[in-house]
């Protein structure tokens, strides 16, 4: 990473943000935990859950135990519906 600046007893300044991981909106996400899902789609967690249960779901990517919801296959899913 290239300074930011230098002070003059040769001390290099680099930036704060230098060792954080850029945050990326929700909605930007290619795949999404179920509290993020929650957060986007207005739906709980268990109903999420509920819903990514089963083994014909489109929507669901398992990262070993991990669950995680393609957000625009979930889209598409929840443009089907009438209810939930």
């Amino acid at each position: 990473k290239a300074p930011v600046g230098l002070l003059s007893d040769g001390t290099v300044l680099r930036s704060k943000m230098e060792n954080q991981v850029p945050k990326v909106p929700i909605w930007e996400k290619g795949n999404l935990t179920l509290e993020e899902a929650a957060v986007y789609s207005g739906i709980g967690i268990n109903k999420l859950r509920e819903m990514s249960d089963s083994k014909d779901c489109t929507f669901v990517l398992w990262n070993g135990t991990k669950r995680l919801l393609k957000r625009r296959r979930l889209d598409e899913h929840l443009d089907r519906l009438f209810s939930i």
